[in-house]
């Protein structure tokens, strides 16, 4: 494992195609976001997401799998949503929100069972560096640990994570609250966890 240090005030591009390279290769990596550190994987790649599935025990279709994307028009390509929603998302992204929307049909098998996909566009540059340098969406989770500090310092986090990932991007310590679930696939968008986002529309 390879710890990389990025700031968001000073990115350091040669560790930002670094960590798209290993995303690319069907590697793991740890990166800061808006809200709380995350897992990563190429969302195009089945192998990796399924390790990434292993290693956080989400093997249950009922789960979500949630990707990054850099902008709103990459999100027409893997989720399906309407005028209204597309306002939303102009009203509310980048920032700490994820939207679960439909998914389409281009997301690999390991999405299949799955009916939606969880959508977002963090405001944080060194992750939307990565997304476009990777090309592809980033299939994103939160971290996890004994406790706080094991879940925001990038020191701790590889210590947990030191046999499973590829990369840990060292950003500073990291946020605790994570995004703000909105689940957009009925009706009406409804709230499913606050995070650090305020919701209102």
């Amino acid at each position: 494992m390879e710890i990389l240090e990025i700031l968001e005030n000073n990115i350091n591009r040669r560790h930002i195609d670094a960590a798209a390279r290993c995303l690319a290769d069907g590697g793991i990596i740890i990166y800061p976001t808006d809200t709380i550190y995350a897992l990563g994987c190429d969302a195009m790649n089945n192998s990796a997401i399924e390790r990434i599935c292993a290693l956080k025990d989400m093997k249950s279709a009922k789960t979500n799998l949630s990707i990054i994307c850099s902008d709103i028009s990459e999100v027409a390509q893997y989720a399906k949503f309407d005028n209204v929603q597309f306002r939303m998302m102009k009203q509310f992204l980048p920032g700490p929100y994820t939207f679960i929307f439909t998914a389409l049909s281009k997301l690999p098998k390991a999405f299949k069972g799955r009916r939606s996909v969880g959508i977002r566009i963090p405001d944080n540059k060194i992750a939307l560096a990565i997304e476009e340098a990777l090309g592809n969406p980033i299939l994103t989770t939160s971290v996890q640990g004994p406790d706080d500090d094991y879940r925001c310092e990038p020191s701790l986090i590889a210590e947990t994570y030191d046999s499973s990932v590829d990369i840990v991007i060292d950003a500073g310590r990291g946020a605790l609250i994570p995004s703000t679930v909105v689940d957009c696939t009925g009706d009406e968008p409804v709230v499913t966890r606050q995070g650090l986002g305020e919701f209102t529309f």
